[in-house]
């Protein structure tokens, strides 16, 4: 089953490796669920049921005109969960932008059939540099990266979003440049209107109000040195938020730390559901 089709009538597609406990895997923007190969191979050679899937927009899923908000985002997952049969018992895992579906599942659908949620690199809680929130991401930087899409989409990916994604040029020869071509083939998957979207949606959404609703083991795994989605306004905030959080810091570690520490991510990933 490839394909699942969502509420609204959303293609979405499927990878579901392995059998065992489910757990399910959203990707970052503006990648797909290939950026989870690593950990879902390792996943389900562990015993794991891993489904990933492209988010609506990107990589081989349907590219609709709408939908690119949280609640339909979060209504996505909750459409692959149900359909896959993995709304019981598992796990859900996000990255970056993909942090921000779980916090909303979370909260829009009481965590239904959840028992583990992770964060990893996360966007969650809350992005925007506003008064109630001085250690966000001013909006001139939003506006440089929606600018940089529509100028000229291809060499914004390859020149500046992706490098500083894995860190290359602040971290000594985190990735190869082949990985930096791949990463970029994968973003210019997405459509360019869902690339947009995406990205003002999880620069703009607050999640802060959905943290009470995390009322399982919860991993968060940040880098120290990510200039994408800084750790102050992202990861020790939604520590401080979550009741039952566990926070691994990754000492000077990029975005990109599922590929630049994979091997570390994956353990800890596999410690972490093994108990």
């Amino acid at each position: 089953m490839p394909y699942v089709k969502t509420r609204d009538g959303t293609d979405i597609y499927v990878k579901d490796w392995g059998s065992g406990r489910p757990v399910i895997l959203t990707h970052g923007w503006p990648l797909n669920a290939d950026s989870w190969d690593a950990q879902a191979m390792a996943l389900a050679d562990a015993g794991f049921r891993a489904i990933a899937y492209d988010r609506r927009g990107f990589g081989r899923s349907g590219q609709p005109w709408s939908g690119y908000d949280y609640d339909t985002l979060a209504d996505d997952l909750a459409d692959v969960m149900k359909a896959t049969g993995a709304d019981a018992d598992a796990a859900i895992v996000g990255f970056s932008m993909g942090g921000g579906e779980v916090a909303r599942y979370m909260s829009r659908h009481d965590g239904r059939g959840v028992i583990a949620a992770g964060l990893i690199s996360s966007v969650v809680p809350y992005m925007l540099k506003t008064d109630d929130n001085p250690d966000g991401t001013p909006q001139s930087t939003f506006d440089q990266i929606a600018d940089g899409i529509k100028e000229d989409r291809a060499k914004f990916f390859r020149h500046t979003f992706v490098p500083q994604f894995y860190g290359v040029g602040y971290i000594s020869s985190p990735v190869s440049d082949d990985v930096v071509h791949w990463s970029t083939s994968l973003a210019l998957q997405a459509g360019l209107k869902p690339t947009l979207a995406c990205a003002e949606a999880f620069s703009h959404t607050d999640f802060r109000p959905d943290l009470a609703s995390f009322r399982v083991p919860t991993l968060i795994v940040h880098g120290t040195g990510d200039q994408t989605v800084p750790i102050d306004a992202s990861a020790r905030a939604a520590k401080a938020g979550i009741a039952n959080a566990q926070l691994v810091e990754y000492d000077g570690a990029p975005h990109g730390l599922n590929v630049t520490h994979s091997d570390r991510l994956t353990q800890d990933l596999l410690t972490f559901l093994g108990r």
